[in-house]
């Protein structure tokens, strides 16, 4: 039988990626989720829907609720703007979902946007996605849930693979790895390598001789180890990647690169350890077209930003009706912008400017799951403390004289946060749920520092944003009538306070604020068929979410980008031995560009396709169909100014593996 695409069992995320606890195994994860994880709801993306998708981001949309900043992927969008959030709690570019590989937290330093052309699904061999639900570690930044990316084990990674594309709009992709045993551990070593002319973002009547197709050219090179060490193992990861896309108009030209590492240690034995540290180097550059004389009018030339940190988990042995975990965790980011404006009319240099300053979180973090036959209690609390330190913003004219020089003043501050569940087995056919949690997030560097212009829109930064605090509960229920047939609602009420919003204060002017909160409740349904070689899956989130800012406009509306409901479904066929046949629906509901819900964005429904034929052992044919139909999809509307994604796109490959 196929592996199911997106699992709605949260009562089975823990046991699908934990080890017998009578043996251990280097498997290159970390320790085992805990019996009380359940509680918070997990969905799980496996590793053969992940090869499918083809794009990371891709996968994560077959969990409703899951979005970016806009529609865009990123073939298309600005990386910058790459944030990503669950629950309908969107409205800015930086994400308010913590994403980790293997335990590290993947954000950009500066920006707080996730690198997704750099996070190839085939070296993945599962996604957990945790909509609300607070986290035990790195709790800054999972105000909107977690997503926690696992990398493939050895039994999921053939000795070689090699694997090339075409597809439409020039589009070609060619990825490989190879995996060799190293000890009672193995190494591996894989690349990848996307490029495409690109397909138009400008709808033809808007089209002028500077407008240009969404060209992209991306790569990157990954490196993993895992060795035992007695009853521990240790796990050591090099990342490498670059992306330079071109957006909308000739020389709007964006880069990102990064230089990313960590080592973990894990240790399963009667004191069991999780203990990890990294380092991440980041760039990004970006290059802005005058939509009005097509002249370069803004060269964001360098951001370089480096994150450091690590987390030390221990769970002590305290018996079998409890997993107690103790731990602590720390992060610290830094990064500065250097730009470069340029006179829209007559290209000349109109100013020179730098932005930035550090951040630091460090927390620590209990938790304990008590299993009372049928009924798991679990339960958590975190100290944090956080600092905004060296904040700045200079700007110089043409000739180098300063003309504005300003210095921010340091803050500090403690949080308090935690979170409670339960999780109760009434019968083999239905279990039920309920959670509540706390948790913050601190406003990013990008956002404090740095002012932008999307033309004729300028938004000013805000150096005294206050941390966004989330307040949720939820309640769930999960059916299974049948050994193959799954069904899970979950009814929540999330509101995030001091939430961080684009807010319009004058005409083409609106400067990043706290506004009182995001209310955001509403319903998500995830349902499982097995029917014989057919699978049957999807995902549904309805939500009512709205902007809580008195005295203000946009009081009562519902937030920038935030749609009310998305549903995605998946019927897969295996129709013999070595042949794959899958289809996803997908909607997306009307959503708004602005605060003000003057732009609106229609509804979207897309159909993608991917089949799979074994023609030899170790030889397959692949294709994939993405937005078959050709929907329009509109990205972005400022003022009648539209962007669309991605048109329809086939592709079919050639994987050789062994």
């Amino acid at each position: 039988m196929r592996t199911l695409a997106v699992s709605c069992a949260a009562l089975m995320a823990p046991a699908a990626l934990a080890a017998d606890p009578g043996e251990i195994l280097v498997l290159g994860r970390g320790l085992a989720a805990g019996p009380g994880m359940p509680a918070y709801g997990s969905v799980l993306i496996d590793g053969a829907r992940l090869a499918e998708a083809g794009r990371l981001e891709t996968a994560l949309l077959d969990v409703a609720g899951f979005q970016q900043f806009r529609r865009s992927d990123s073939r298309s969008a600005n990386p910058s703007a790459q944030g990503a959030t669950l629950r309908a709690l969107g409205g800015n570019a930086a994400s308010r979902a913590l994403v980790t590989l293997d335990g590290v937290p993947v954000a950009d330093p500066f920006f707080g946007h996730i690198p997704f052309t750099a996070l190839a699904p085939e070296r993945l061999g599962a996604v957990r996605v945790t909509r609300g639900g607070g986290s035990g570690a790195f709790a800054s930044g999972a105000v909107a849930g977690t997503i926690e990316l696992l990398s493939a084990d050895r039994a999921a990674l053939p000795d070689a693979l090699v694997q090339a594309e075409a597809g439409s709009h020039g589009s070609t992709g060619l990825l490989g790895g190879v995996t060799a045993d190293l000890g009672g551990g193995h190494a591996s070593l894989s690349g990848r390598w996307d490029r495409s002319d690109g397909f138009w973002t400008t709808p033809a009547a808007q089209r002028v001789p500077a407008s240009a197709r969404a060209a992209n050219d991306g790569w990157s090179l990954s490196g993993r180890a895992v060795v035992p060490a007695g009853e521990a193992e240790i796990q050591a990861r090099v990342l490498l990647f670059g992306d330079a896309r071109t957006l909308r108009f000739k020389g709007a030209d964006s880069t990102s690169e990064g230089q990313d590492a960590s080592i973990r240690l894990v240790s399963r034995g009667a004191w069991q350890v999780d203990a990890l540290a990294y380092v991440q180097a980041r760039n990004f550059t970006n290059i802005v077209v005058s939509a009005t004389t097509f002249r370069p009018t803004l060269d964001q030339r360098n951001t370089p930003a480096t994150g450091v940190g690590g987390k030390l988990e221990l769970r002590p042995p305290v018996g079998d009706a409890h997993l107690l975990r103790l731990g602590g965790d720390l992060r610290r980011a830094e990064g500065t912008m250097f730009e470069t404006a340029f006179n829209a009319a007559t290209g000349a240099v109109a100013a020179r400017r730098l932005a930035g300053g550090d951040q630091l979180s460090a927390g620590l973090f209990v938790e304990d799951d008590w299993t009372l036959g049928e009924l798991v209690l679990t339960g958590g609390a975190r100290l944090d403390h956080w600092a905004i330190r060296n904040g700045r913003y200079e700007s110089r004219n043409a000739a180098g004289a300063p003309t504005l020089t300003s210095k921010f003043p340091d803050r500090s501050d403690w949080r308090v946060s935690g979170r409670a569940g339960l999780l109760w087995r009434a019968t083999g056919a239905l279990s039920l749920r309920a959670a509540a949690y706390s948790n913050f997030r601190l406003p990013t560097l990008n956002e404090l520092y740095r002012p932008f212009v999307v033309f004729p829109v300028t938004t000013e930064a805000n150096s005294a944003l206050k941390p966004e605090r989330l307040e949720g509960v939820e309640g769930g229920v999960e059916f299974q009538p049948l050994p193959t047939m799954r069904l899970a609602l979950t009814l929540f009420d999330n509101r995030v306070r001091d939430a961080i919003a684009n807010v319009t204060v004058g005409p083409n002017l609106r400067q990043r604020r706290n506004v009182s909160a995001i209310a955001a409740r509403g319903l998500e349904a995830t349902g499982a068929l097995w029917i014989g070689a057919i699978d049957l899956s999807g995902s549904l989130a309805w939500t009512h979410s709205r902007v809580r800012a008195g005295g203000t406009a946009m009081d009562g509306m519902r937030p920038a980008q935030v749609p009310d409901l998305m549903l995605s479904a998946t019927a897969a066929w295996r129709p013999v031995e070595g042949a794959d046949l899958s289809a996803t629906l997908r909607h997306v509901g009307a959503q708004y560009e602005d605060d003000l819900e003057t732009d609106r964005l229609p509804p979207a429904t897309t159909l993608d396709l991917y089949g799979r034929l074994e023609l030899r052992p170790g030889l397959s044919l692949t294709g994939r169909a993405e937005n078959l139909f050709d929907e329009t999809v509109v990205t972005r509307n400022a003022g009648g100014s539209i962007d669309l994604g991605t048109p329809r796109t086939l592709w079919v490959g050639l994987r050789v593996e062994r």
